[in-house]
């Protein structure tokens, strides 16, 4: 689709007399409910405010979007705003946060923003990654961190299923039934499984997919389909059915959370910029 047909709010203008900061925070999902604010449970936003209040700073959080409880991330990004009167160094926000925070969350950077950045609203891409390993290849330190099935299926198999993903395509099929959203037709720009080796040499597989948004559990539910239909050695046809056939009924297993990590945010127009002409001039959605 267009971006022309993103529904964003327009942005509002920065405050006079504020200041945007922006982090790119890491985190080990298991230890929280979820990104964003709950009552019962601690999250991630929470945290990070938490750690703000402690520097002396109230500010609320405004992150480029929300993982679940168990899911993890390497380079999720979010804003707050404080007065001007604050003079600390954007860049040394990493590390003042980090003296406070707990080990399971991790400011990787900080860095000043102005008001046409907004986390959430300027977001041009956002990047998952999954990783699955088979019992063989399993080790200890995997728990809570890689999704573990009894064997490994085909890569090729995989990619087969992962390219008729690519596109812009309605993904009702792979929606949880708790998902809002009035639309589901998203952008995939990237959708790949590798093979790689952990940091102890064990063979593992790594899913890579890219959009411009995702549905609740889209990915997770992508994932598990693809893992099930190749250990059953479905046919890229049949799989592709699925998905046309818009019915949350057609999809396979939901992956857990373990093995899914938000990887990356993008802010840069120019990154997937060839989708959006190619959109335009095919008419697309």
């Amino acid at each position: 689709m267009s971006r022309k047909d993103w529904k964003r709010p327009e942005l509002v203008p920065l405050e006079e007399g504020m200041r945007r900061i922006m982090l790119t925070c890491a985190y080990e999902g298991s230890a929280f409910h979820g990104w964003q604010s709950q009552d019962n449970s601690l999250s991630v936003q929470e945290t990070l405010e938490n750690a703000l209040s402690a520097m002396g700073l109230s500010a609320r959080i405004q992150g480029s979007g929300r993982t679940d409880a168990g899911v993890h991330a390497l380079g999720q990004v979010c804003h707050f705003d404080i007065p001007s009167s604050c003079t600390i160094p954007a860049d040394r926000f990493a590390l003042a946060l980090n003296a406070l925070l707990p080990p399971t969350v991790r400011v990787i950077s900080s860095e000043e923003k102005d008001g046409t950045f907004h986390a959430r609203f300027t977001t041009m891409a956002r990047e998952y990654v999954y990783f699955v390993k088979s019992y063989e290849n399993a080790l200890p330190f995997d728990a809570g961190h890689v999704a573990l099935y009894r064997k490994a299926p085909s890569v090729e198999l995989l990619n087969s299923y992962a390219s008729v993903l690519q596109g812009t395509h309605d993904f009702t099929t792979f929606s949880s039934s708790r998902d809002s959203s009035l639309s589901k037709w998203r952008d995939i720009y990237e959708s790949y499984w590798t093979v790689i080796t952990d940091r102890f040499g064990r063979e593992m597989l790594k899913y890579t997919v890219v959009g411009n948004a995702f549905l609740y559990h889209q990915v997770r539910s992508m994932a598990g389909t693809m893992m099930d239909a190749a250990l059953m050695g479905e046919s890229p046809e049949a799989f592709r059915s699925r998905l046309e056939a818009r019915d949350r009924s057609r999809a396979l297993r939901t992956a857990p959370a373990d093995g899914l990590y938000l990887s990356r945010i993008s802010y840069d127009e120019d990154e997937y910029a060839w989708f959006e002409e190619e959109a335009d001039g095919n008419g697309c959605r």
